[in-house]
């Protein structure tokens, strides 16, 4: 059995559609009734009249009925058929006409119907809605019948009965219905829009939420859903939008912490590695280089081969240095936090190089705030950081260049830290490489084996601190670093 997809019909359309159904079968209730209601004050209207023109008619001529002057009745109302009254009919007591106007002398049905015979009320009064066909044409028309009483005597004389078209009426019901279908047209418009519109109003935060919900689902945990009402669907949009900041913040901690172990697992490798490399290469390193002294001390070599052997000391000495910082950067030392201040460690960092600086006649601007309180570091490793740093800046600028270095207490947010920016204007980093080269052995320079800035960043993150390359204005680079510090209030 083959089961049939039911189609797809959006939460819009459903409520666009009922919405609307709902608005119209209201609107048009509202129409009806109010046709219904004009149609009888039309009607009522008509009748008030037809009752005021009968009643005149009768006091007009009930005298001349109860002396029995059907001729002057029947000049009086010879001048009364204009417009709208079609007919009047005299009745005597017992219901037989005796005077009819001569509009109506044909039709014997009419004349001979009548609802006033017999004893009736002085109040009495009779309507009737007929067809009355007359030269070819057919007209609805209402009959009024009233009895015919003299002032001051209880005896019923007769009744007169009068018709009056319904034209006027029917075309005063038609322009009212037309009038209203208007009314209905255009609210059936504005129906469609305002339902248009609330439906949009009230599915479009539900569609911004499933387009939210489809980034996140594809990874994209940055992304922020506008809010853009104040209801339970604006409540739940921004109780996403915290969700999503949560799942950013774990996602960026696991890869944090993915990074730190692959780090680690780095570590590890390298340290089984330096340690057969120191194991392999220092002791015949050693023999090497003592035997390269004790040759250089012998008189017999020339100045030839003096230089020669020099050349191989320096080399030897390089080859100490790599494994010396390739076993100092593996080993897991622990850090030794005291209270410091950040300005004369600093301080002490540019005085190392501070010779280096004038050979190449580099000019250098300090700007550190005042004031600042200390900080709980290990200041000896933070001093291994900041000459490093420095030192990379200096090989950087070409000589008569620039280094800026720039210490602030950063506020803005509930754990204080410092800020420390070393810039330069040399020859830059390429944008590619921030990142790469805080990774062991990675170097942009011709010499060295890019250990320094990744036993810096591994010293910073021991402190709960970083250090990353970030854009400035013109040519060079710059280095943040950042470093905890505890509010002055909590000190002491």
């Amino acid at each position: 059995m083959i089961r049939m997809k039911k189609p797809r019909v959006s939460i819009y359309g459903r409520l666009v559609f009922w919405t609307s159904v709902l608005l119209i079968l209201l609107m048009f209730g509202i129409l009806y009734s109010i046709q219904k209601r004009e149609v009888k004050a039309i009607y009522q209207e008509k009748k008030d009249r037809g009752l005021v023109i009968v009643r005149s008619i009768a006091e007009m001529n009930a005298r001349r009925l109860v002396f029995w002057d059907l001729d002057s009745i029947d000049e009086n109302i010879s001048g009364l058929i204009r417009d709208d009254l079609v007919y009047v009919i005299f009745y005597e007591r017992e219901g037989r006409p005796v005077v009819v106007s001569e509009s109506i002398a044909g039709n014997a049905e009419v004349i001979n119907q009548t609802t006033c015979a017999g004893a009736v009320q002085p109040e009495a009064v009779f309507y009737r809605n007929i067809k009355l066909v007359s030269e070819g044409k057919t007209y609805q028309v209402m009959e009024i019948e009233i009895p015919v009483f003299v002032p001051g005597s209880n005896t019923k004389w007769g009744s007169v009965k009068i018709g009056l078209k319904l034209e006027d009426v029917q075309n005063r019901i038609y322009k009212t219905r037309l009038v209203l279908l208007g009314f209905g047209l255009v609210a059936l418009l504005l129906t469609l829009l305002g339902s248009n519109l609330l439906a949009r109003r009230i599915t479009r935060p539900i569609k911004n939420l499933a387009e939210g919900t489809k980034k996140i689902s594809h990874g994209d945990f940055a992304y922020r859903i506008p809010v853009i009402s104040s209801d339970e669907i604006g409540e739940l949009t921004q109780s996403f939008n915290e969700m999503t900041e949560q799942l950013l913040i774990a996602r960026r901690q696991t890869e944090e912490a993915n990074r730190k172990l692959v780090q680690a697992e780095k570590l590890a490798s390298i340290g089984r590695l330096s340690a057969t490399i120191a194991h392999e290469i220092r002791n015949p390193l050693t023999s090497v280089k003592l035997n390269i002294q004790r040759l250089a001390e012998s008189e017999k070599l020339e100045e030839l081969e003096k230089e020669h052997l020099a050349i191989a000391q320096e080399g030897i000495d390089q080859i100490e240095k790599f494994i010396k910082e390739l076993l100092s950067f593996t080993r897991a030392s622990l850090i030794q936090p005291d209270y410091f201040s950040m300005e004369e460690i600093l301080e002490e960092s540019l005085k190392v190089i501070e010779a280096s600086l004038g050979e190449k006649k580099i000019i250098l601007e300090k700007d550190f705030e005042k004031d600042l309180p200390q900080a709980y570091v290990d200041g000896d490793k933070l001093r291994q950081v900041f000459i490093n740093v420095l030192r990379n800046a200096y090989e950087a600028v070409d000589e008569g260049g620039r280094i800026d270095v720039l210490l602030r207490l950063n506020r803005e947010t509930d754990n204080y830290y410092f800020e420390i920016r070393i810039s330069d204007d040399g020859c830059g980093i390429p944008e590619k490489d921030w990142e790469n080269i805080f990774e062991p052995f990675y170097t942009t320079k011709s010499s060295g084996v890019g250990l320094g800035l990744a036993n810096a960043r591994r010293i910073l993150e021991q402190h709960g601190g970083t250090i990353k390359v970030v854009k400035k204005e013109g040519r060079g680079s710059c280095f943040l670093i950042t470093v905890p510090c505890q509010p002055p209030s909590q000190e002491g």
